[in-house]
């Protein structure tokens, strides 16, 4: 997220701030890096998963490393802002291209389901069947397809 925002702040030229989100982006990707390669040499049941080779991941580093670098060049002969000592906050709320989620409530229940209705469903105290025997298939008997053969004289034309 830092590094996407970084290149949103570079884009609105803000280039001290840009820079030092891609640092916090650099910074978590190596603490995320140390654990996925933790994960992939942990012995145990399960795939021998290997996040740390996964594409994204892959990608995500040299994009980290390559925007940073564009950063840190472009402040030195466009920019000359400087590095804030904090990173920039995130804006963990969208406010475009979502939908705003309509909260999920149960509807109220109906007066006939009373305690006693519910009790009465007990499916232990159900008469037991003894007519659920299978029945046996009945054997499908072959039929006689006709014998058609083919006729020349079938009422086409083609003109």
């Amino acid at each position: 997220a830092y590094c996407y925002h970084g290149q949103t702040l570079l884009a609105s030229d803000k280039c001290g701030e840009a820079i030092r989100s891609l640092q916090e982006s650099e910074k978590f990707f190596a603490k995320a890096e140390a654990l996925c390669k933790e994960y992939g040499e942990t012995k145990g049941p399960g795939t021998t998963a290997k996040p740390s080779g996964h594409l994204f991941f892959r990608k995500l580093g040299s994009l980290i490393k390559n925007t940073l670098e564009k950063c840190q060049r472009e402040n030195g002969f466009i920019y000359f802002q400087k590095v804030p000592a904090e990173a920039p906050q995130l804006e963990l709320k969208a406010n475009y291209g979502l939908v705003e989620p309509v909260p999920f409530e149960f509807p109220a229940l109906n007066a006939q389901w009373t305690p006693e209705t519910v009790a009465a469903f007990d499916l232990t105290k159900r008469p037991k069947e003894d007519t659920a025997k299978p029945k046996p298939d009945e054997e499908v008997k072959p039929l006689k397809e006709p014998d058609i053969k083919p006729q020349k004289d079938s009422g086409c034309q083609i003109s």
